[in-house]
């Protein structure tokens, strides 16, 4: 039988683990000993922070980024083909949502072994969850283009999209261009429309607020280097 393909959750950056992690989580992720990991020295830091005494020197990690090519992927499934339980660890959050495990899920499945997803932060839920924006019909889209003009034709187009199909359009950026996204934003959307900007979740300093466009003017909150997470909604204008 072949083993199973275990998706656990990583913090957001939080050095605890206790409130974030659920127990039956943490417990299975350090009886593995085979991992999928997006960087080595985070994955090897938050399984010593589940259990100080796991031998992770025992372990065996399987590095996983953009460079990664599908001939590898493949070749991590052996472990899994041999009958042994692996585990993917996202750099945080959970894996296969804006991270490249999803391309090995996808390869597990068509390989007839069976993916176990684990409880765990995902900071896009979270801050669609204290939005206060439409939790019925929401997207996630991503990362928003670089190019200052692409970007403000996407931003447009997002917002046109919420107000149409009353749909949470969800976005993030690489945390040292979030200053830039967050002043795009105000400059293209209607004063009207509403903006929920939310970094640092589960962390001491968490942060969500959400205001009209208009209100954000010259209250911008610092987020260089924060990972930030911004939700649009447009005013729907009769």
């Amino acid at each position: 039988m072949p083993g199973k393909l275990y998706l656990i959750p990583n913090t957001l950056g939080s050095s605890e683990t206790g409130h974030i992690i659920p127990a039956d989580v943490a417990q299975m992720a350090v009886k593995l000993r085979h991992f999928i990991v997006e960087d080595l020295r985070t994955a090897r830091r938050y399984l010593r922070l589940l259990d100080p005494q796991m031998d992770i020197d025992g372990s065996q990690f399987l590095m996983l980024n953009k460079r990664t090519t599908p001939a590898q992927m493949s070749e991590y499934l052996k472990p899994l083909k041999a009958g042994h339980d692996v585990g993917i660890i996202s750099e945080a959050g959970c894996p296969g949502v804006a991270d490249p495990g999803a391309d090995v899920v996808k390869m597990a499945h068509e390989a007839g072994i069976q993916v176990v997803p684990m409880v765990g932060p995902s900071s896009i839920l979270l801050a669609m969850m204290a939005s206060g924006m439409n939790g019925q019909s929401f997207a996630f889209v991503g990362y928003i283009p670089i190019k200052k003009e692409d970007r403000l034709k996407t931003i447009r187009h997002l917002e046109n999209r919420s107000r149409t199909e009353h749909q949470s359009q969800i976005f993030i950026e690489t945390p040292f261009r979030n200053n830039h996204l967050a002043e795009d934003i105000l400059a293209a959307c209607n004063p009207k429309t509403r903006l929920c900007i939310a970094y640092n979740l589960t962390l001491p300093d968490e942060y969500v607020v959400t205001k009209t466009v208009a209100s954000w003017k010259g209250k911008l909150p610092d987020l260089h280097k924060k990972p930030a997470i911004f939700i649009v909604h447009g005013y729907k204008m009769e």
